[in-house]
């Protein structure tokens, strides 16, 4: 039926107030389901649907993690913010959580969802769940573990660094043989106690012969302070304590670097890598909150937030703070290491007979 001029302009009002509601109602079906649950286009890019709406309905999160709480905090608090699960965070060094593992393992209730540490893998299989986050296929192959129990969040490289007010770049050896040389830095090289990953990375690059002698010349030739922790390390050539730290680092050098330190790192064949490792607890309370978090921390987005204070993410997509670190050390020949007990100890007495050792 054909509607006159007149007939139309009184229509036109009415069609417009329709327009207007219908284009409202087509708004909010965007942003809601049924149930006031956020609509699959809110959901963050890392998100399965499956599994945030199952770990929405848990509602909590228990984290047990060695990374400080001045960059661990804001990671789970950007987590919590875009999921509204409520993330508990439970600092410790290495050994306390794992021990608090065990303890809580006898008792025959597990507290934890997710643990990030440097070594998981010390932890007995069957309480890790097999999981297979769909952001781990970004990650560096040395960063999967076959048996889907551990995946690498973040990499910690083995190479020297220096205080750049004490040592000009250009006077930086360019091989381990010629810092072994450098004797005029006598007592003025640090290290840390224990660098089991690096002897270890030593001793298969030059073979157990030549790589001793190596070790033993780093001791006799250089005098290094032994200290007790790799940030302490860090921190002590950022300081101008120390000219040049034997091996540390990279993320810790970096990471005093961005707080204002005066120091930087150099790589020398070989880099030794070990990746600090993030499981699932097969008897997690909250076990897709932790499925969930494992893909965030994998993720872009969790990757970019470690590597803002200096952290060296797991996959090739994500930019380092600075800019370029990554690719500047895959550009060395890296040997990735991973360390049984045993294997720990004997690297562990290596390094105590051969350079601790030898400093008099």
């Amino acid at each position: 039926m054909m509607v006159g001029q007149a007939q139309a302009a009184r229509l036109a009002p009415l069609l417009r107030t329709r327009a207007a509601v219908l284009a409202a109602l087509a708004l909010l079906t965007a942003f809601t389901v049924a149930g006031n649950h956020p609509a699959r286009a809110a959901d963050p890019p890392w998100a399965d649907p499956k599994v945030y709406d199952a770990a929405k309905k848990e509602g909590a999160l228990v984290v047990y993690s060695s990374v400080n709480e001045e960059e661990g905090l804001p990671i789970w608090k950007r987590f919590e913010e875009q999921t509204g699960i409520k993330v508990e965070y439970v600092r410790g060094s290495d050994s306390q959580l794992i021990g608090r593992m065990a303890i809580e393992t006898r008792g025959g209730k597990a507290a934890w969802d997710l643990v990030l540490i440097t070594a998981a893998h010390k932890v007995p299989p069957q309480l890790l769940a097999q999981i297979d986050p769909p952001e781990a296929q970004h990650l560096l192959p040395a960063a999967r573990e076959a048996g889907k129990r551990l995946y690498g969040f973040s990499a910690n490289y083995n190479v020297p660094a220096f205080n750049t007010n004490l040592v000009k770049r250009s006077e930086l050896p360019q091989s381990w043989e010629e810092l072994a040389r450098r004797t005029e830095w006598a007592g003025r090289v640090v290290v840390n106690e224990y660098d089991s990953e690096w002897v270890t990375a030593i001793l298969q690059h030059y073979g157990d012969a030549k790589g001793k002698e190596l070790l033993r010349s780093f001791g006799s030739n250089l005098k290094p302070v032994i200290v007790n922790g790799h940030l302490a390390v860090a921190r002590a050539v950022g300081a101008g304590e120390y000219a040049i730290a034997l091996t540390n680092y990279v993320n810790l050098t970096l990471n005093v670097k961005l707080n204002g330190g005066a120091t930087d790192y150099w790589a020398i064949d070989p880099v030794g890598v070990f990746y600090m490792q993030m499981a699932a607890s097969a008897q997690a309370p909250h076990p897709n909150a932790a499925r969930l978090a494992a893909n965030f921390i994998l993720s872009q987005e969790g990757q970019s937030l470690l590597a803002k204070r200096g952290r060296i993410p797991s996959r090739l997509d994500v930019e380092t703070n600075p800019p370029g670190v990554l690719k500047a050390l895959l550009e060395k020949k890296v040997v990735p290491i991973l360390l049984d007990p045993d294997q720990e100890k004997k690297a562990d007495a290596t390094f105590k007979e051969l350079i601790a050792g030898r400093v008099r």
